[in-house]
């Protein structure tokens, strides 16, 4: 699966994208956040409020109780504004 990274939470993970292998236990948004921010500091600081970093999948906006199975990539940002 291809996590790809935008703005601020691609700033503090120190990348713009990445494949990985799941592990099993992770079948939500919520589930692979939890998993990303143990793996190591940067993902922690990424997503230290995660309440504020919005997720898609396939170029769809998602909560964080959507299933990441089958996805073939999910991108994270900040919430945006605009006129």
């Amino acid at each position: 699966m291809r996590l790809v990274y935008f703005a601020w939470v691609r700033e503090r993970v120190g990348k713009t994208d990445e494949e990985v292998d799941l592990p099993s236990s992770v079948s939500t948004v919520a589930d692979l956040v939890g998993w990303l921010k143990a793996r190591g500091d940067e993902y922690q600081y990424a997503f230290e409020n995660e309440g504020v970093v919005r997720a898609a999948i396939d170029h769809v906006h998602v909560k964080p109780d959507a299933p990441v199975a089958g996805a073939r990539e999910i991108a994270f940002f900040p919430p945006m504004s605009g006129g």
